[in-house]
């Protein structure tokens, strides 16, 4: 039987560690927060934020040199085949500076903007996931942005110019019985009796890069805090060298697609961090790693777009060639749909891509929703996106490109694209994470004013609590109903006004329904998982829908009108996802599946304990060569692999 007060406990105790690691303060208006709460706003959007024509310019010219190197030397299919990234790509990388894009020029790094970071990652994409994935973890979350962020001057000053130089760094959060559940990790770390270091046990899994790293941010357990009465879980990040005696590399991990990045399962033994080396401050490591990921998570909506761009260009050209029936395959209803959803959808995840990439450069933008819902849709729709592509392709695109090249056909490499397409939806915040996380956002300002309702207190506070929530909604509800009275659409042309409207409207029912949910629901509405992603959907359907609308409007006004077709096919296609998902918030199979659930989880018999094999450290060194690292300069693990390589 499923034990649910132990339960309900677990959960109550993950969702207040959770709750205590957010930021709490807004640092602007939120485009995304705005549209939960009624408001369309479009000023925070439009004119849409092309990127400075001065940092366009300067990654114009990296972005230049990038696709010369990696046409010269990136071979992806190779690279998968090999599962090994050669040592010659890691040096090439190196030259080129890609292990210090955003490192300030102060201290030895490209000082590039987010925009062009994105742009360069966009790049080195469509040559090979695993490389891509290589570079971004190391800058998303690995050392040098929470250091950029959160760094002394001394840490900043240690570090930074070692990576710039192309030192690998890894972000090791999860473990082996722990995913997005921060309340039960298991790493600890101690302070020795000197106080000068602190010491480090336990495990960590799936950390990309981890197995080659120089540097790592560690998350870890320090010793619980009371803090105004109540007795606190504390989790710190530690930034630790990886070459520091009781770090073990105890198993690599390999899997479905980005099958060459270095992944593995990391274990601290008796580990000495000096106390200088810990980040932001003791049990500060989960506002750590939320914060730099409102950036960090940026590459792979970037990513993702770039996958419905090659997909678009492949889909029409494979679309023209092949003709069945006696016309090419891309003209048949079928085929045109597929192309149209690739070519609107790529668009659509590009739009909203340079749209929070513009957000971080400015700097002054609250993102965290923005940067969140990215993640969530881009990668979402690059998966939908690459199967469409396969589709098209049919027998073709699910044979490698090897195999096609072996038949005299052209190696399009369709099936690995959707391999490494697939780990988008997964790391850096699932997209059920990523709902939890939106929706907690969304429902901020309702919180703020009705929390202290559902919570133990006096009669006078929670009267005081009505009486100022009822004032608010009192001004706010009949804003929903007529709000799209007071509003003009003289800047938009004609073609654009009627969908704008629309999804006006629809924000104003998107605030109801969620409103109604509240009171529906109560506290209860936090554990209704399904109800709150329609929610969330809804939310980034609309901004997107808004997003592209207002950048096809700044386009038309330069004189570019090359993306009217896919603009209008995006705003007419999604109308009917979004209906949908607004039915889905009254009329649905929720209840039946918790039912189905539980009584398939009461049957089901838990998955034995194996005996777990003796793991025991590994070398660290597999596919480069690098004199830059913090060990001693070393051969790659694999040469033949890098003989192939070199020789292609």
């Amino acid at each position: 039987m499923i034990d649910n007060k132990n339960r309900n406990a677990e959960e109550a105790r993950s969702i207040e560690v959770a709750e205590d690691s957010r930021e709490l303060d807004w640092k602007s208006k939120s485009f995304m927060a705005s549209i939960f709460m009624g408001d369309l706003d479009l000023s925070l959007a439009h004119p849409f934020p092309f990127q400075d024509p001065e940092d366009e310019a300067i990654g114009d010219e990296i972005v230049a040199k990038v696709e010369a190197w990696c046409s010269e030397n990136l071979d992806g299919d190779a690279i998968d085949e090999a599962k090994v990234i050669p040592a010659h790509v890691y040096r090439g990388l190196q030259e080129l500076g890609l292990f210090g894009i955003k490192v300030p020029k102060e201290y030895g790094g490209l000082g590039l903007s987010q925009t062009n970071y994105m742009r360069i990652l966009s790049q080195v994409s469509r040559h090979c996931g695993s490389t891509v994935a290589t570079i971004s973890a190391h800058q998303s979350i690995g050392v040098p942005q929470p250091l950029k962020l959160f760094g002394t001057k001394a840490q900043k000053e240690k570090y930074l110019p070692l990576l710039a130089k192309g030192w690998i760094s890894a972000f090791a959060l999860t473990e082996p019985s722990v995913g997005s559940d921060p309340a039960a990790m298991q790493t600890t770390a101690e302070l020795d009796e000197e106080g000068t270091h602190w010491v480090l046990n336990g495990e960590k899994l799936w950390c990309t890069n981890g197995t080659i790293a120089d540097l790592l941010v560690v998350m870890a357990r320090t010793p619980d805090r009371e803090i105004k009465g109540k007795v606190r879980k504390q989790i710190t990040a530690f930034i630790v060298e990886g070459d520091s005696p009781g770090i073990e590399v105890v198993a690599h991990c390999t899997f479905l697609g980005i099958r060459a990045i270095e992944n593995g399962l990391i274990r601290f033994r008796d580990v000495k961090v000096p106390v200088e080396n810990v980040v932001l401050g003791e049990g500060q490591g989960l506002k750590l790693a939320l914060t730099t990921l409102n950036d960090g998570r940026l590459g792979i909506p970037a990513v993702c777009a770039t996958v419905g761009e090659l997909a678009t260009e492949e889909g029409a050209r494979w679309g023209k060639t092949r003709v069945q029936w006696g016309k090419p395959i891309g003209l048949h209803e079928a085929g045109a749909d597929r192309l149209a959803r690739m070519a609107s959808g790529a668009y659509a995840m590009d739009t909203l891509s340079r749209f929070t990439a513009a957000l971080s450069d400015r700097g002054d933008m609250d993102l965290r929703m923005e940067a969140a819902a990215a993640k969530m849709f881009n990668t979402e729709l690059a998966w939908e996106l690459a199967d469409a592509s396969l589709q098209l392709r049919a027998g073709r695109g699910y044979e490698t490109a090897d195999s096609l090249e072996a038949r005299g056909e052209y190696p399009l490499a369709t099936e690995r694209a959707l391999r490494d397409t697939r780990i988008n939806r997964i790391v850096e915040g699932t997209t059920d994470v990523m709902h939890l996380f939106l929706a907690r956002e969304a429902l901020d300002k309702h919180l703020q004013l009705a929390a202290p309702l559902f919570r133990r207190g006096s009669l006078g506070s929670k009267l005081a609590t009505v009486v100022k929530a009822g004032a608010f909604y009192a001004r706010w509800y009949p804003k929903l109903l007529f709000g799209g009275l007071f509003k003009s659409w003289a800047d938009f042309e004609p073609e654009l006004v009627s969908h704008l409207e629309w999804i006006d409207r629809r924000t104003r029912k998107l605030a109801r329904s969620l409103f109604h949910q509240m009171l529906r629901q109560g506290a209860k509405l936090e554990m209704r998982q399904l109800i709150l992603a329609r929610v969330i959907d809804i939310g980034a359907e609309l901004a997107v829908m808004a997003l592209v609308v207002s950048r096809y409007q700044a386009e038309k006004k330069q004189g570019n009108e090359e993306n009217r077709s896919r603009t209008l096919y995006w705003l007419a296609s999604r109308r009917p996802v979004v209906e949908h998902l607004f039915e889905g918030l009254t009329r649905n199979a929720d209840a039946q599946a918790r039912a189905l659930a539980r009584e398939l989880i009461e049957q089901a018999e838990v998955l034995p304990a194996l005996p777990r094999p003796e793991l025991v450290a590994l070398p660290r060194e597999r596919g480069r060569d690098l004199t830059s690292g913090a060990q001693k300069e070393r051969r790659a693990r694999y040469p033949e692999a890098e003989q192939e390589q070199v020789a292609k």
